[in-house]
């Protein structure tokens, strides 16, 4: 859906949906956790089994051969390496930057997925061994080098971000609680760094629905864009704050809806009593909108010389 058409009408919700923002999630704490989460960004699915054998495949998918040590330390070993980015990025960061450079968009499907997908654009065939091997061979092909161009930048708070609904938001189903999927639609580069990347999840959740009631009484609705996913693999906080929403009406000004025609989710005063219904808020899914970083934050971007 393109951003023009329903600005106007995310700008009338907007009247009622507010946001929060909260920090991002923690990094999980246990063993069955951190596999989990490990396990749906690798295959998609949380496996099943015994906890070793778990272990086991992931270290073998991974880096061809066991760890030793302690259960606990296993798991944190591969995590750390998948996820963090310390003193180089992490491999879900180079496999961001490479999809991106291939595809220009990054997908929400598993690395078991993503890398197959790039060999086969690449090479016409999957090739063998682990991610990390087929991980660096794809760099080389799509950079050059093995080596990305990847370099920790500082992302300024207030940075916007535009952003789709991936599922339709109406508050005649919702319920507090529930969770709200979005995805990046547009790329953010900031000093000739890609720090957003097209087709990153976020998610929110709602804090507050009220349904559209008699009396004219229209729906409320309280949504937290609480974190969204960047270029490296981590999760910033966001939200929707007054230079998303101005951005947003500077937009819908642009494409010469009138004020008036955007307040279209406005009271619509008690008339008729008891038989005036108010309105539900329906915003489908792709509507495009903006939210913004809570914080400055530090991140590794890639160098690139798109705008």
């Amino acid at each position: 859906m393109k951003f023009r058409k329903v600005c106007a009408i995310f700008l009338s919700a907007m009247l009622l949906v507010s946001s929060m923002g909260m920090a991002s999630a923690a990094t999980p704490e246990t063993v069955q956790a951190k596999l989990s989460a490990m396990e749906k960004d690798t295959y998609g699915t949380e496996q099943t089994g015994a906890l070793l054998d778990r272990i086991n495949k992931l270290e073998k998918d991974y880096d061809g051969t066991h760890r030793t040590g302690s259960m606990m330390a296993r798991v944190d070993a591969l995590y750390s390496e998948i996820y963090t980015n310390g003193s180089k990025p992490s491999v879900l960061a180079e496999l961001n930057a490479i999809e991106w450079n291939i595809d220009h968009e990054v997908s929400m499907k598993s690395v078991e997925k993503r890398v197959a997908d790039m060999e086969m654009t690449i090479n016409g065939q999957t090739n063998e061994g682990t991610y990390k091997k087929r991980i660096q061979s794809l760099a080389s092909a799509s950079f050059g080098t093995a080596d990305l161009p990847m370099v920790q930048i500082n992302v300024p708070k207030n940075t916007l971000i535009k952003v789709a609904l991936v599922d339709p938001v109406n508050t005649k189903y919702l319920k507090k609680g529930d969770t709200i999927r979005y995805k990046v639609v547009a790329d953010v580069i900031v000093d000739g760094k890609l720090v957003f990347a097209k087709g990153e999840p976020g998610d929110g959740v709602v804090t507050k629905v009220k349904q559209a009631r008699n009396f004219g009484r229209n729906a409320e609705l309280e949504i937290d864009y609480k974190q969204t996913k960047s270029i490296d693999g981590t999760y910033v906080a966001t939200f929707m704050g007054e230079e998303s929403k101005q951005e947003m009406k500077n937009l819908a000004m642009a494409a010469g809806a009138s004020l008036a025609g955007i307040v279209i989710l406005g009271p619509i005063g008690v008339i008729g009593g008891a038989f005036v219904k108010g309105k539900n808020i329906d915003l489908p899914e792709g509507t495009e909108f903006y939210i913004q970083t809570k914080d400055n934050t530090t991140m590794y971007g890639v160098a690139t010389t798109a705008e």
